[in-house]
């Protein structure tokens, strides 16, 4: 569409709205007007307008003080711009998002707040923003964290010496190091006491040992016995990373499960006992896994939503009455990356797909189809051929890692995709 067309329509849907808001006897109508042409696109007054008066309400809400106009208003115009340049680029690769995800997208939304989209809906009105209004934007701002997506991910590579290298380093150590509980009991020895001294605390702290084995409350016996810091609150350290534990004390915990007490530890302050009272974070992980393939139709130009939903219908009725899924996924598919091996996905990694086909994976019986379900992709059916439990802990780990890595790199070719983007572009700002 060219830039003359884009105006026209726009112009056009304007003036019939400022019309038909008009009394009768009215004998002026005053028309939008352009604000900015971003390549064979514009931005209008009345968006800007609708914007700025939106994050003004949102400012207010929030109690935080707001800067003047003439400040805000160019930056809402650069934001409203950098936004059609990511959404021309949606359209030029026909990116759409059903009506199915968006209403998700409004729910999880909600729950992030804390509210319904009953409530998000209407605080919404509350700042003059109509549900029609609210659903276009956030549409849009799904089809631009795709498009972000997609650009910036091709320009991201995390190795798997970046891995290593941060697992190793001081922040890496500390974050995967898991949380524990502990109570402790210290009995003090100088590092040069005598023998018997040394034997009558090694026998002590033994005693104590044997009572705690037989039932004995670890806090009382910390009140009354620990020399200390936390002995007098029962010996309680609280929540601490393993990490930032001295070398005895991760050592005496390695194997200790939630309730156990340690063996006795001697360092040169004296003589200790440890209760692993509880332990979160990186542990052994057992994941349940799906060998799992899957059929993709997606809404096209020729085909839209609903003539989708029919032909993938269709296709699971033909499974189910005996069809060969592999068959009919090299001819129907439209996932390119697996059709050609019959729709294989492999052995599944925990958030490796979109929530709702792991929730359906996660549902489905073996050797079952399942029934039709929608994502950002389009249409999918999917069937587990396998189930199985596998120790995820140290691959997990690593995919936290590389998460942590990725959105870090993320953020920061973000800022010079755009920057890159917004310079290429040909904007014409008409303020």
């Amino acid at each position: 569409m060219s830039v003359r067309s884009n105006i026209i329509k726009r112009l056009f849907a304007t003036a019939l709205i400022a019309i038909s808001s008009l009394p009768i006897n009215a004998e002026e109508v005053i028309l939008d007007r352009i604000v900015a042409i971003v390549h064979d696109d514009v931005v209008m007054a009345s968006e800007l307008e609708n914007r700025t008066n939106d994050i003004y309400a949102r400012l207010q809400e929030s109690g935080t003080e707001a800067p003047p106009r003439e400040v805000l208003v160019p930056q809402v115009l650069d934001r409203l711009i950098l936004e059609r340049l990511q959404l021309i680029k949606g359209a030029r690769v026909n990116l759409r998002i059903s009506d199915a995800d968006l209403n998700q997208a409004l729910e999880d939304a909600a729950q992030r707040q804390g509210t319904t989209v009953d409530r998000l809906t209407e605080r919404a009105h509350q700042r003059g923003v109509t549900l029609a209004s609210l659903r276009h934007q956030m549409r849009n701002e799904m089809i631009i964290a795709k498009v972000q997506e997609g650009s910036i991910n091709r320009r991201i590579s995390i190795t798997e010496q970046d891995i290593d290298n941060f697992l190793i380093s001081e922040e890496g150590r500390s974050w995967s190091s898991p949380d524990v509980n502990l109570g402790h009991i210290l009995l003090s020895l100088s590092s040069g006491a005598p023998r018997d001294e040394v034997a009558e605390v090694e026998q002590k702290i033994r005693d104590l040992y044997n009572q705690l084995q037989d039932g004995a409350d670890f806090k009382n016996l910390a009140v009354a016995n620990s020399m200390g810091q936390n002995a007098l609150s029962g010996g309680d350290l609280g929540w601490r990373k393993t990490e930032q534990l001295p070398s005895l004390f991760i050592a005496a915990i390695e194997n200790l499960s939630p309730g156990q007490i340690s063996e006795p530890i001697r360092s040169d302050a004296g003589y200790h006992l440890l209760k692993l009272y509880d332990q979160r974070g990186s542990v052994k992980r057992l994941v349940v896994q799906h060998k799992v393939r899957h059929i993709l139709l997606t809404p096209n130009e020729i085909r839209n939503d609903e003539e989708t939903l029919k032909e993938i219908n269709d296709l699971r009725a033909e499974l189910i009455n005996g069809g060969d899924f592999v068959a009919l996924s090299k001819e129907h598919s439209e996932d390119i990356a697996t059709s050609l091996s019959g729709g294989e996905l492999g052995w599944s990694v925990p958030g490796q797909f979109v929530p709702l086909f792991e929730k359906t994976m996660s549902e489905v019986e073996i050797n079952q189809v399942s029934e039709p379900f929608s994502s950002q992709f389009g249409w999918h059916i999917l069937q587990v051929t396998e189930r199985r439990e596998q120790d995820f802990s140290e691959d997990i780990k690593r995919s936290q890692a590389h998460n942590i890595l990725k959105r870090r790199k993320f953020d920061e070719e973000l800022e010079i995709w755009l920057k890159e983007i917004r310079d290429e572009a040909f904007v014409d700002i008409k303020l």
